[in-house]
């Protein structure tokens, strides 16, 4: 039987009286991986905003049944942001610092860092295969390595929910694979449940077990499979719908 970790009814978002999302209604259950899918201005990064509570909307979004009104989201979930880089090779921080910084968001003031945080840190990058990276600054390492750096951090403090967005945009085809293998394992013997924010529904259909997408509203959400399968997606996609399930084959 599912367990419903994320409830989201009715959810409608505007910015400045520009309807950007419309009443979205879904549920993510515990050890979910599911992709986010939607073009430019669909609204993938509002709902992902939503969620996180940092920005204001109308409905409800609830977390193992509890208001996200009621409770700190960030407590409980790991987030990934699009495009966030260090090209700056004279950054002053090393990997490890980088990751414990993850902890920042469970702490109450004042906010400073522990000999368990330090653990936690060193257990994420161990978790992830970095942690021969720890003290090495973050501004001299490859992309992947970075990527999979701010990967640990989000996990540092054990979230329920992890949320990337975009998050191979900037990676090499091998650092990309490399990357969504590591999501699929944390997903399939971590059981962390994962919310995937990508442009490419071939990859979601590749490592997720179900598909959003989005036009403001909720076109549709159910498995890869289904998607391919579907006359209503077909109508709205046209021949891409079988360019994207070809691809994915």
């Amino acid at each position: 039987m599912s367990i419903k970790l994320l409830e989201i009814r009715d959810l409608n978002v505007q910015y400045r009286g520009v309807e950007a999302l419309n009443r979205i209604s879904l549920d993510i259950d515990v050890g979910d991986y599911v992709g986010l899918a939607g073009t430019n201005g669909s609204g993938k990064t509002t709902l992902v905003k939503a969620i996180l509570g940092l920005v204001p909307f109308e409905g409800t979004i609830s977390f193992q049944s509890r208001s996200l009104r009621e409770f700190v989201a960030t407590k409980h979930i790991g987030y990934l942001p699009q495009k966030m880089s260090f090209l700056d090779q004279r950054f002053p921080a090393t990997a490890k610092e980088v990751v414990v910084s993850g902890v920042f968001c469970c702490k109450k003031f004042p906010k400073y860092l522990t000999r368990d945080d330090y653990k936690a840190a060193s257990q994420a990058m161990e978790m992830l295969g970095i942690a021969d990276l720890a003290n090495r600054m973050i501004g001299r390492l490859s992309g992947g390595q970075q990527q999979r750096v701010l990967l640990a951090r989000a996990l540092v403090h054990s979230p329920q929910l992890l949320i990337l967005d975009e998050p191979t945009e900037a990676l090499d085809p091998q650092s990309r694979e490399t990357f969504y293998s590591t999501i699929e394992r944390l997903n399939k013997e971590n059981g962390v449940t994962v919310l995937l924010v990508s442009h490419d529904i071939g990859s979601i259909g590749k490592y997720a077990s179900k598909l959003i997408y989005l036009d403001r509203e909720l076109v549709f959400y159910g498995t890869f499979e289904e998607f391919c399968n579907s006359s209503k997606m077909t109508n709205y996609f046209g021949a891409g719908q079988h360019i994207i399930c070809h691809r994915h084959n």
